[in-house]
């Protein structure tokens, strides 16, 4: 960094990334400082870009201690605040600006802040802002700035997407990667509590109380997860607060204020505060919810073990926590020591759970020698079907006799006509048309049964006879008329 070279700098969690660009970003900056105390001898020189407010705050904070004694000023600008204050800061003149890219853009906008002059950009926790959505922020700030600046990256993680962007706007960067990807501080000891998940409040109570703990940052996966859970243990009496992206900016500077003080005991957070927050000797991290984002687990309990401290991350799984435990224990290549609770085993069911159960949906393709939903399986009828080698419904056994109704039983018995489908060549279906034609004369008296060459009529008078459907194909290709028409 001190000899202008573009840089991307990766490192586990807590171990100084901020102090590792401030420090040489501030020596740089006062090789060229004027003593005048004027905004136009003031030009925005350094720009910090954060993703989160409590980020932005931390890094400012860091930026005024490390440069206590020079003539360096700075200002920081994040959303949630009033404007105005910032405004009035900028125009008094602002050497480093450690900023939100949102609130950034409103300055720019308001034609309040100048970025031609930056000779320095740098983005911290660059994978957060991906994640967060911030990328297309960033390349419009890019575009503010000009082509011959320093540019550095800082994350604790580098996903390929982050150094695509890399690639595009920084000159042949230098790449320092101190520890490998995703890996926990060692120095945090972690442990699984399995429970049922309607007892992980009760049970974090009984942790906080029975082991006297006085500072504990725990970690849910909602807002109203957070804001309930914090107000259960206020009814447990212990000192709670929540932090999330629902509460205002005040609230949320005030609660972790007083956590940072010892006045909040518990402080509940959903993962607005994972990234880069940094507490002083916190030794207790508990994840009540587990991240849906097994990265985002290294991220929490990061929170405790910095800075050569100890810290201990604990972890309340229930059974359908499983799964994303098990990515967890991938991710980190390491299985995490599971410790029950006396009082608060798991029930049967939850012991039991498999480790990672497929999701099953509606729609699902079945499993292998499984069938779809509403049909049968290999080898079993459908429904309504006989199984192979039984007859059908109304059908005799092989080697029985159909049986035959007793006389005068039941329906009437009606004679059925010859189907011409059981009759192969065309000349016996016409013989057969022609006995039954002479049989209905006889019947009715109009002609002797015997009469050589007699044939049907071609449109006999109408009569009462049950409509038989037939292929018409089959009538077509016999040349006879319709049985209806018959």
């Amino acid at each position: 960094m001190l000899a202008g070279r573009d840089l991307l700098g990766a490192a586990q969690t807590g171990t100084g990334k901020t102090a590792g660009f401030t420090l040489p970003m501030l020596q740089r900056l006062a090789s060229g400082t004027s003593s005048s105390h004027s905004p136009a001898r003031h030009p925005v020189r350094a720009l910090i870009l954060t993703p989160t407010r409590e980020l932005a705050a931390q890094v400012h904070e860091s930026v005024r201690t490390y440069g206590k004694h020079l003539a360096l000023r700075a200002s920081v600008i994040f959303g949630g605040v009033g404007i105005q204050p910032q405004i009035d800061a900028l125009r008094r003149g602002v050497d480093i600006v450690v900023a939100t890219p949102g609130r950034l853009l409103d300055h720019v906008q308001q034609k309040t802040l100048d970025l031609r002059h930056v000779e320095i950009l740098v983005l911290d926790e660059a994978d957060r802002m991906l994640d967060m959505g911030f990328i297309p922020d960033i390349r419009r700030i890019l575009a503010l700035l000009p082509a011959k600046r320093q540019n550095l990256l800082f994350s604790a993680t580098f996903p390929d997407e982050i150094r695509k962007l890399a690639a595009g706007f920084m000159h042949e960067p230098v790449t320092v990667e101190v520890a490998r990807r995703n890996t926990p501080a060692e120095l945090v000891a972690q442990v699984v509590h399995p429970v049922d998940s309607a007892r992980k409040r009760e049970l974090l109570a009984h942790l906080v109380k029975s082991n006297d703990w006085r500072q504990v940052l725990v970690f849910t996966r909602t807002k109203h997860g957070a804001n309930r859970l914090a107000q259960q243990l206020v009814r447990e009496s212990i000192n709670a607060d929540a932090i999330h992206g629902n509460k205002s900016q005040g609230a949320r500077t005030r609660a972790l204020a007083q956590f940072k003080d010892g006045t909040v005991q518990v402080l509940v957070a959903t993962d607005i505060a994972a990234r880069g927050l940094d507490i002083d000797a916190l030794p207790h991290v508990v994840n009540f919810d587990l991240p849906h984002v097994a990265e985002d687990y290294v991220h929490r309990i990061g929170r405790t073990g910095r800075a050569g401290a100890s810290g201990e991350a604990v972890s309340l799984v229930g059974a359908e926590d499983r799964p994303l435990l098990a990515a967890i224990e991938r991710l980190i290549n390491r299985v995490i020591e599971q410790r029950v609770i006396e009082g608060f085993e798991p029930s049967r069911h939850a012991a039991r759970a498999p480790a990672e159960p497929q999701a099953r949906t509606r729609h699902a393709e079945p499993r292998r020698g499984e069938a779809r939903r509403g049909e049968p399986r290999r080898g079993e009828p459908r429904r309504g079907e006989p199984r192979r080698g039984e007859p059908g419904r109304g059908e005799p056994r092989r080697g029985e006799r159909s049986p035959q109704p007793a006389q005068g039983a039941g329906r009437p018995h009606r004679e059925r006509r010859p189907d011409l489908r059981s009759y192969g060549p065309v000349d016996e279906v016409r013989a057969a048309q022609l006995r039954e034609h002479r049989m209905r004369v006889a019947a009715d008296g109009d002609a002797p049964m015997d009469e050589p060459g007699a044939m049907p009529p071609q449109q006999p008078a109408p009569r009462p006879a049950p409509r038989i459907t037939r292929r018409p194909q089959r009538a077509a290709l016999l040349g006879t008329p319709r049985r209806e028409d018959a």
